[in-house]
């Protein structure tokens, strides 16, 4: 198949896809007989769109059995402890089934998902492994075991880290802001990285979500994975807290981190709507300092988060929203920020997945590729441009039809 008259990183370019990989990239392929051409007609070319942090065991469960009426983080929790109880394995696959048909339409063919693991029976991790193989030919779906309600000070805590281990999670997460005290927030850190670094699995922690300035277990965590050599493998999530930093302990921390070469996720729409939920006025946005980070070479990659449950009623799933909202929010206009914004779900993302090689449009790689109703990043996130196709090892797995607008004056 060759995918004639697209537009890669700018330049006008063709595809040539065979056996489920890319074997050509170049400008006027010239087809052979029998060839299969889909025309590109110079839209946007890009690798596919990864969702990098999310919560697929909640998706489509906001308002059940209540609502989060103060919109708070610490409510949602609490309403989700509520919906834990309802679960069933048959529950999660049918709603999460739909919304991965829906991220999917919109570009996304990776997912890495924080499924909550403090429920003995693990009822939701073992749903969401079982759809992990059964959807693997058109997404690729990390699971992280995600202690909702502590490690340390939920009983049993790490043993059900252990089991979910045995089970066959891809990462380890961990929640130090909601552990009981600094001495179980710093324990399980430690827990974590020792438990990975012996099982080989990846780190992403929810770490600091909170507008509390003391909170600190970013430091904790990044020593850690300086003094394990983890480096890449390990993800600080939201670090909301980074964004209440006094200048000159951030300015120490920066040193840390980039020493320790861990990955960063931001969710900055469902963190503007969370967090400064105690503030009156300045009311903080309380997204981490995306713009600080990436200047100073450390990966940072958007998620979407949460769809429709205890602590975000709305989300569709489509990560331009996520970019576009995460640009204001960060204060990330400028004309060349805007042009890169799409590696925060894109190249960036991969990096936190720890994807390697099996990522990106290049000769040798699988041909998964997404095709954008526009001819530039800058006019399909402007234009929030349709993806008319996604595919997937050469195999088209979505299609929407370009939006038609005619103004009748």
């Amino acid at each position: 198949m060759i995918v004639r008259d697209v537009r890669l990183e700018g330049a006008a370019t063709d595809l040539r896809v065979a056996d489920g990989v890319f074997t050509e990239i170049g400008p006027d392929l010239v087809a052979t007989p029998g060839e299969e051409i889909v025309e590109g007609h110079g839209r946007l070319v890009l690798p596919p769109f990864i969702e990098s942090h999310i919560h697929l065991d909640s998706v489509l469960t906001a308002g059940d059995p209540e609502p989060n009426r103060s919109g708070t983080l610490f409510e949602g929790i609490e309403r989700w402890a509520q919906r834990k109880e309802k679960l069933t394995v048959a529950d999660v696959k049918e709603r999460v089934n739909r919304v991965v048909r829906q991220q999917a339409s919109f570009g996304v063919q990776f997912v890495r998902t924080h499924v909550d693991v403090t429920d003995p029976s693990l009822t939701a991790l073992r749903a969401l492994l079982e759809l992990r193989d059964e959807l693997s030919d058109v997404m690729t779906i990390q699971i992280v075991a995600f202690p909702q309600e502590g490690i340390c000070s939920f009983p049993g805590g790490k043993d059900l880290m252990r089991e979910a281990v045995g089970l066959g999670v891809d990462a380890l997460g961990a929640i130090p802001h909601f552990e009981f005290t600094r001495e179980y927030a710093v324990d399980s850190l430690n827990f974590v990285a020792e438990l990975a670094a012996e099982s080989g699995l990846l780190i992403d922690v929810h770490c600091d979500e909170i507008d509390d300035e003391a909170s600190r277990g970013l430091e904790t965590l990044a020593t850690r994975a300086y003094e394990l050599g983890l480096g890449g493998r390990v993800t600080a999530s939201h670090t909301t807290a980074m964004h209440s930093y006094n200048n000159a302990y951030f300015t120490r921390l920066l040193r840390l981190l980039t020493m320790s070469g861990i990955n960063f996720v931001s969710n900055p729409v469902v963190n503007t709507h969370l967090q400064g939920r105690t503030d009156t006025y300045p009311k903080r946005r309380g997204v981490t300092r995306v713009k600080e980070l990436t200047e100073a070479g450390i990966n940072v990659s958007f998620g979407q988060d949460d769809i429709c449950d205890p602590w975000n009623p709305l989300g569709t799933g489509n990560l331009r929203d996520v970019v576009f909202t995460g640009l204001y929010v960060t204060q990330m206009l400028g004309h060349d920020q805007i042009a890169d914004s799409h590696r925060f779900v894109t190249t960036n993302a991969a990096r936190t997945l720890n994807l390697g090689e099996a990522y990106g449009i290049e000769v040798g790689r699988p041909a998964n590729f997404v095709v954008l109703d526009a001819g530039s990043w800058y006019d399909a996130l402007n234009w929030n441009a349709v993806v008319v196709g996604s595919y997937r090892a050469g195999r088209l797995i979505t299609r929407t039809e370009p939006v038609r607008r005619e103004v009748l004056f």
